[in-house]
């Protein structure tokens, strides 16, 4: 028998009234506390053994508790012919220290390439940086955290010394503001990049990989913040979900035949922000670069044939996908989508979802609510927060089964 909810004097949210109506259109609907004590700072180790709450059921934040189980239980948890959709971007080292001129120091934090070389990014301070300014970025120092998985840390001791050379035999970086840009209040730099190299290679070196504001005294490693499949670079945030993913978990997940296909979102700044507009259906959603490859719509396709469901492993997976399907069918896609999700929304493609617990007021939250309900998902987040999961994105996960999919009627 299934637990009830931990909260008392819940109301019957099966049936919504007007007022559950309006609040979902309504930014405030979507605010929740989190204890400070509860914002993951680290990531689990092993990666698999972060938490799962799962929604197995309609009833799930009404009636009755979500299940409690261990990331590592997934193969348990899904059905042979199951598939699981996931993004497998990668995150850019795109945080950079620089100065002005005067010596004035400078953050920048790239957030997506206009043209060759040209760069939309952050800067700050930045009310002092008008056009024709010019930075000068500073190389890191590379250490043995800076090593990527692909690259062995050598057993010699002599990690520390093979990376010094790196940094000094790296040309100077520098770049020109060109205009500011009213959208994002950001700039836009023109990289004075060397001859011979792309500043993609020379970020190595110059940047680092940016954590999230709200993870402020996390030890994790670089690679940490990277799913063990991520690929293309060009995200400057990681699609937090596939965190959870070891090589052996994938290895049984395909023992079982849950099989396994890959979209690329890069994911960016817009994605954390709160939604600012208190009326949601206003708010304008920015843009990210989505890929679908008719590799992977064959195989959503067949999946569908033979019965099988499709798992999204990620918001970042779920936005690309429903995305590709905006003509009304899944099909191949290469381009920019600024689609939001929010309750009402019409679901194409996805069947059910993997995802962590999101920032409140975000877009994020809207996207789970559109798939088992405001009131609900707020209600399962109670139960989450009373169990102290955690939260954000080195925390546990949330998997909504299709049994678990609906928002009353």
């Amino acid at each position: 028998m299934k637990q009830k909810l931990v909260q008392a004097n819940l109301k019957d949210t099966s049936r919504p009234q007007a007022k559950d109506l309006e609040l979902d259109c309504s930014v405030a609907g979507y605010d929740y506390t989190l204890p400070p004590e509860l914002i993951a700072q680290n990531p689990a180790v092993p990666r698999d053994s972060s938490r799962l709450l799962v929604v197995d059921s309609r009833t799930t934040g009404i009636e009755a508790a979500p299940l409690h189980h261990i990331f590592h239980d997934l193969p348990a948890l899904l059905r042979s012919g199951d598939l699981l959709v996931m993004n497998n971007t990668r995150v850019i080292p795109a945080r950079l220290y620089g100065h002005k001129s005067t010596g004035a120091k400078i953050q920048v934090l790239l957030l997506e390439e206009r043209q060759h070389n040209c760069w939309l990014a952050l800067v700050k301070p930045g009310k002092s940086f008008k056009q024709g300014a010019k930075i000068i970025f500073e190389p890191r120092q590379l250490g043995i955290r800076d090593y990527k998985d692909s690259s062995p840390i050598p057993s010699d001791g002599l990690s520390l010394s093979l990376a010094q050379p790196l940094v000094e035999r790296c040309p100077q970086l520098t770049a020109t503001v060109l205009e500011t840009d009213a959208a994002t209040g950001g700039r836009l730099l023109q990289f004075d990049v060397p001859e011979g190299k792309t500043l993609v290679e020379l970020l190595e070196v110059f940047g680092e990989v940016p954590l999230p504001p709200y993870i402020t005294t996390s030890k994790a490693a670089d690679e940490q913040y990277q799913t063990v499949y991520a690929k293309q670079p060009g995200a400057i945030a990681a699609p937090t979900a596939g965190l959870h993913f070891t090589p052996e978990l994938l290895q049984k997940l395909r023992d079982r035949q849950i099989n396994q296909a890959f979209v690329t979102l890069h994911v960016g700044v817009g994605t954390f922000r709160p939604v600012e507009v208190e009326d949601v259906t206003t708010h304008q959603m920015h843009e990210e670069w989505i890929e679908v490859p008719a590799a992977t719509v064959e195989q959503i396709r067949a999946t569908k044939a033979a019965g099988g469901r499709i798992i999204a492993v990620g918001t970042t997976a779920v936005r690309a996908l429903e995305g590709a399907a905006q003509s009304g069918n899944l099909q191949p896609f290469c381009g920019k989508t600024d689609l939001f999700i929010y309750p009402g929304y019409q679901w194409r493609v996805v069947d059910g979802l993997i995802t962590n617990f999101h920032l409140p007021r975000s877009s994020l939250l809207m996207l789970v609510s559109a798939l088992i309900g405001r009131q609900r998902l707020l209600n399962i987040y109670n139960e989450a927060i009373a169990f102290k999961y955690r939260f954000y994105s080195f925390g546990d996960a949330m998997l909504i089964l299709p049994s678990g999919v609906g928002v009353g009627s």
